[in-house]
Parts: C-alpha cells; sequence; structure tokens
C-alpha cells in the first residue's frame, strides 16, 4: 500500500486483513496478531497508531521493528515474513508489517492457535484446527487409517495389476505398503483413505463426498433441461469416467463429405479439459465429505469445481507457478497408473492450451467451501468481413436441439439428415460416422432423439430407420 492507501484504509478500521497496534505494542500482543492473520489469508499490520486511529507516528524505528522480528521468532514455527518496512502518513514515520497471504504452516503462540476473526484474534475450535492442519498439509488425511475397512475391502485384481506396473515390484502388500495405501496398525495391516480411494472395491461406502457430479446444462445457467451422471468408483475410474463424459457432451465443430469422413473440433482443447479433471480428483480436500467434485457443462464455459481451498501456500495470485499437494500418495499412484502426462503440466500448461485455441484464459475462484476454475468457449479470434456466401439450411447446434439436450453423436446424426439427399438414417449410418462407438451406444443415442420427439422410427429390426418427425423439418 501507497501512504494514501493506508490512510484510507485506517479510516475504514480494523478489519481480517488489517491491524494497527502503537509503538510500544508488546512481543506478546504483536506475536498474537501476526499469528492469527498468518493462520486466515495473511495481512497488513501497521505500528504507530493511536486512539481513535489517529497517527502518532514511530520514533524509534529500529528498536519497534526488532520487536516484530522478535514477535516472529517466538512463535511456532517460526514466522518467516518480509523484512518490515517505514511509511510517511500524515507527514509521520510508521512502521508496515506484511504477512502474504497463503502461508505454508499452521501457527501457535503460547500454546494457542489463533485466527482473525472480523478485527479480533481468536482461537481455533478444535475442528476448524483440524481443517486447516489438513489444507496446509500439516497433517495427512489420505494415510489416515479408515475405519472399519480391512484387507478384504480391497480389490487386489486392481492391486496385482498396479504392482505389475512397477519396475521389480512383485509383491502386491508390498507395493501398498511403500506407497501407504496401506499400513500397520496394532500389528496387522490396514487400509489407508488413499488406498480405499485408489484400489477400494466400493470407496463410497467409506468416503461417500469422494465422487464426480457431471451435468452438461441446455443453456448459460443451471436449469431443469440437462444431461446428468453421478461418477464414484475409484479414482482411477473416475478420471476415465470422467473423460468419457466429456468426449459424449463437449461440442464439436463438425463437417461431412460426401464420403462420410467427419472432421472434429472440440470446443475447448482436449488436454485442457482432461487436465483439470485430474487436477481436481488428484488435488480435493476428501476429508470433506458432504460435497463431489463438480464436472458442470454450460453452452458458454465448462465449471470444474473441487471441495476445499487452495492447498498449502497456492493462492489465486500465485497458483501459476505455485506447486503443492495435498494428496502426495495419490498424485504418485495416478503417476505410476500413466496419468501423469497430465498431472505434470499444471495450470501453466492449461493457459497455454487456451491460448493456442484462440480461447480466453482459464478463470479461477475461491468458493466458500472450496475452488474453481472456468474455462470459456469465447474465441479471441477478430470477427471476420463479412462476405456473400450460399445460404446454408443447415441448423446451427450448441448441444441443444429445439430446447433439447443432445451429445455431439446425436449432433452428427442431426447434421447428416439436414444434408441435401438424405432423408433417413440407420444404425449403421451412424455407426459409420463415429466408428470408434460401440453399436449399443449408437442404438441407445438414435433411440432417446425419437424419446424427446425430435426422430421418428420408420419399420422394425433390421429394416428400421429414422427420420426427422414432420414438425422439425420444415
Amino acid at each position: 500500500m501507497n501512504p494514501d492507501d493506508l490512510a484510507e484504509s485506517i479510516k475504514g478500521g480494523r478489519s481480517e486483513r488489517l491491524d494497527w497496534l502503537g509503538e510500544g505494542a508488546a512481543v506478546e500482543t504483536l506475536a498474537a496478531s501476526l499469528t492469527a492473520m498468518a493462520n486466515m489469508h495473511g495481512g497488513t499490520l501497521i505500528l504507530g497508531i493511536g486512539l481513535n486511529n489517529s497517527v502518532i507516528g514511530v520514533r524509534d524505528t529500529a528498536a519497534v521493528i526488532d520487536r516484530v522480528l522478535q514477535a516472529a521468532l517466538a512463535i511456532e514455527p517460526a514466522l518467516i515474513i518480509p523484512l518490515p518496512i517505514t511509511a510517511q502518513i500524515a507527514a509521520k514515520t510508521v512502521i508496515v508489517v506484511r504477512i502474504p497471504p497463503g502461508m505454508p504452516h499452521v501457527y501457535a503462540f503460547d500454546g494457542r492457535y489463533l485466527v482473525r476473526q472480523g478485527a479480533e484474534n481468536n482461537p481455533l475450535k478444535p475442528r476448524d484446527l483440524r481443517r486447516l492442519l489438513l489444507q496446509r498439509g500439516e497433517v495427512s488425511f489420505e494415510t489416515e487409517i479408515v475405519y472399519g475397512a480391512s484387507l478384504d475391502d480391497i480389490d487386489w485384481n486392481r492391486v496385482k495389476a498396479y504392482a505389475a506396473m512397477l519396475p521389480g515390484e512383485t509383491n502386491s502388500e508390498t507395493a501398498l505398503l511403500r506407497r501407504a495405501c496401506l499400513v500397520r496398525h496394532e500389528g496387522r495391516l490396514r487400509p489407508t483413505n488413499a488406498g480405499i480411494l485408489l484400489f477400494g472395491k466400493e470407496p463410497q461406502r467409506f468416503l461417500r463426498g469422494a465422487a464426480v457430479t457431471a451435468v452438461r446444462f441446455a443453456g448459460e445457467a443451471m436449469s431443469d433441461i440437462f444431461n446428468r451422471e453421478d461418477i464414484s468408483g475409484t479414482l482411477p475410474d473416475q478420471i476415465r469416467r470422467a473423460e468419457t463424459f466429456l468426449l459424449d457432451h463437449l461440442r464439436k465443430g463438425v463437417s461431412i463429405g460426401k464420403t462420410m469422413a467427419r472432421a472434429e473440433n472440440h470446443e475447448y482443447p482436449m488436454e485442457a479439459a482432461r487436465e483439470l479433471v485430474v487436477n481436481a480428483v488428484a488435488h480435493r480436500d476428501y476429508s470433506i465429505g458432504g460435497d463431489e467434485i463438480r464436472l458442470f457443462l454450460f453452452r458458454d464455459r465448462m465449471e470444474v469445481t473441487s471441495p476445499g481451498g487452495l492447498p498449502g501456500p497456492v493462492t489465486i495470485d500465485n497458483i501459476k507457478d505455485e506447486r503443492f499437494s495435498r494428496n502426495p500418495v495419490i498424485v504418485q499412484v495416478l503417476s505410476d497408473m500413466g496419468f501423469i502426462e497430465r498431472l505434470g503440466y499444471g495450470v501453466d500448461r492449461v493457459i497455454a492450451l487456451m491460448r493456442e485455441g484462440r480461447l480466453r484464459d482459464p478463470q479461477f475462484a475461491e468458493t466458500a467451501g472450496g475452488f474453481r476454475v472456468m474455462l470459456y468457449n469465447e474465441s479471441l479470434e477478430p470477427t471476420p468481413i463479412p462476405v456473400e456466401v450460399p445460404i446454408d439450411t443447415t441448423p446451427r447446434f450448441d448441444g441443444t436441439f429445439h430446447g433439447q439436450p443432445i451429445n455431439p453423436r446425436q449432433e452428427a446424426a442431426l447434421i447428416y439428415l439436414y444434408t441435401p439427399g438424405n432423408v433417413r438414417i440407420t444404425n449403421s449410418d451412424l455407426q459409420t460416422l463415429c466408428p470408434d462407438v460401440h453399436p449399443e451406444t449408437i442404438r441407445r443415442d438414435l433411440a432417446h432423439l425419437v424419446t424427446k420427439g425430435i426422430l421418428k422410427k420408420m419399420g422394425e429390426k433390421r429394416g428400421s430407420y429414422y427420420i426427422l418427425k414432420t414438425d422439425l423439418s420444415s
């Protein structure tokens, strides 16, 4: 802050991120305020302010700065902050102490864990203290024993397949012990939270919020028109199923030539979308049991919301450069399994991919109970100069058709039917357009278009085909 900003802030009164004391404040008083700010979001402490917010100033700046440093060293662990500086307010010298946001530890003074609540320094309640310890990596939820779980709750076929990926590893139990997915407790092996999440037969029986809710909405806000999938199972399975959801529901630019060859471009770079999903699964706070990862697709954006705030020293301001893992065991195992190319990119890679696609940079936001990343499909390309082109009667799709949500395969079927000369489509036709999709999925896609009132089925069994309903084809 410059002197004018400091003076203006003082007029606004004390707050969670701003406090002040007189020149003679004791080391204990200084340490309490520094501890409370460090355990929250950081802040600024000004020395040299008296009663009624009046600027008195500091006469012996060296002595005051020395007391601030004594206070910082008296905190457990020692609080490492920038050196206090002097500033001028109303022609008087004050000392400004800055506590950066995203401090790496949980701090205590004189046995008390303090936080800022409004303008006061208050002790943390036990539950809030545990939450803060988890957030900053002082305590590891992923390596805690799962109450009520035993080795019978581990899918050992999955473990065997995993151990086979590790060079020189032949024993499944040893592989999980080395990765802290199992621990020895009271003479026997017990699964940890990481072990159940990665290899459990029914992970959600023990960790109910450890899932992904994936939804495609028709418009730019949540509404009653949507396609939803609740994704559970082990974390590797969740990642794979979430990627399938993205492939099924991200809109594509589609063109079909005379040979029915199909070219596609997703509305977001697929690697960027995958990266966000993998990072959310790997880094969310699994100690929060009442909420899932939310993967929401809207007409104009994609949102991925993770339970729990940003971990450790990571903040919105340094998220592009800072690296800190809340769940190092989960990250390591997912890396062993082949997801490392996605986990390793980080936010900077997502930004680079969006820029390569001429799309806006991702937006980041901390919510009341978590963290959200947003990708927008708005292009940064300049608007082209209009030119005369032949009239194209093919509808433009944005994930919906006549108010009904459709997936990319259904979109391809409708484009095919709107292509001159095509009045009907069969399962085989759509299979040709989407050669990598299972025939049963193709059948369901066409059947759903009938259910939505978009197509009409003609004939039975092998001789059946589909046409646009009359009221839609005009």
